[in-house]
């Protein structure tokens, strides 16, 4: 398939999980009604779309419970490998249900237009990758500084850093993407016509051992990276990476905030360069939009899940462009 048509949108985690008072699942569920509404407004104007997601905070409630269940009651850990892959089901299970109930409303119908999918999977990722020895992609809920006592005295093995001003959270590995292990899997889902749900938080990151064979590592990959690899060898017509801000700004939240529209790659590989985007929040993004672009892609797009529809036709939101 040659991309014509087709969108990636990597759904930010802010569409998952609203605030700190709402993260049970049932509440979860919800969030992902209102986001795949904004998703089906793309599919319902002819286009065909692969879904990406994160997970931070929910692999983070899994290993927390965990290590909870183990100090209790004795119960094994779970590897960090399994919490992605109980996360890409669950997670996905529940986008494809909500978009598949809203397109049947919509009565959307069109070539299994009408029909979503997920595909649980593998990202491989080099054994040799630095970031194994450095830790610094964050993952589950956030802590405050009256938290750190207790949290370093229940687990004292984990790495806990300020996540952008924000708050304390953990920090695992993060290697970098090298291929999409299920790639053929989905190209034959978009060929049938299905709407695709994949790389859900990054994949699942893997390694070849010395045979050859595949082998889970305790690890996440960045979403928004795995999702521009995956905008890359799909060859999507446009790349989405939904996040918490319409725009995004430079010199952000200061008396000279100034929201970005339409930019090149090279004006936002100088406004990178110049620190205006933060590690933990608004630079991976920025990171995968230029690598998109610098392998080919045509546009990105960064905006709010609600303003989607606006984006794609009135030329709101951020758009960089080659």
């Amino acid at each position: 398939m040659d991309g014509k048509g087709l969108v990636l949108i990597a759904v930010g985690g802010n569409s998952l999980i609203t605030d700190s008072k709402r993260i049970s699942v049932e509440n979860q569920y919800k969030a992902i009604q209102k986001t795949v509404r904004h998703v089906a407004d793309v599919i319902e104007s002819g286009r065909q779309v692969v879904v990406t997601h994160g997970n931070g905070p929910q692999v983070g409630f899994i290993m927390r419970r965990s290590e909870i269940a183990r100090k209790v009651a004795g119960m094994h850990p779970v590897p960090m490998a399994s919490c992605v892959a109980d996360t890409q089901g669950a997670i996905g299970w529940q986008i494809q249900q909500a978009l598949v109930n809203e397109l049947a409303h919509r009565k959307v119908n069109a070539k299994n237009r009408d029909k979503a999918v997920t595909v649980v999977t593998q990202v491989l990722v080099d054994a040799a990758d630095p970031a194994f020895a450095s830790p610094d992609k964050f993952i589950g809920e956030f802590f405050h500084d009256e938290d750190l006592p207790t949290l370093k005295k229940d687990f004292p093995h984990w790495i806990i850093k300020q996540d952008a001003n924000r708050g304390w959270r953990r920090v695992v590995p993060s290697p970098q993407p090298r291929a999409i292990v299920e790639l053929d899997v989905i190209r034959s889902l978009l060929r049938d016509g299905f709407n695709v749900v994949a790389a859900g938080g990054g994949g699942i990151p893997v390694i070849k051992d010395g045979k050859g064979e595949l082998q889970g590592v305790a690890a996440v990959v960045d979403k928004d990276l795995a999702s521009r690899l995956l905008a890359t060898e799909l060859a999507a017509e446009l790349f989405v990476i939904s996040t918490a801000v319409k725009r995004v700004c430079i010199n952000f939240g200061k008396p000279d905030q100034q929201d970005l529209g339409t930019v090149t790659a090279a004006q936002m590989r100088a406004y990178d360069e110049q620190g205006h985007f933060q590690a933990g929040s608004m630079q991976p993004k920025v990171h995968a939009a230029l690598d998109f672009l610098g392998k080919g892609g045509q546009e990105v797009v960064i905006t709010t899940p609600e303003n989607l529809k606006h984006a794609l036709t009135d030329n709101s939101g951020t758009h960089i462009v080659p």
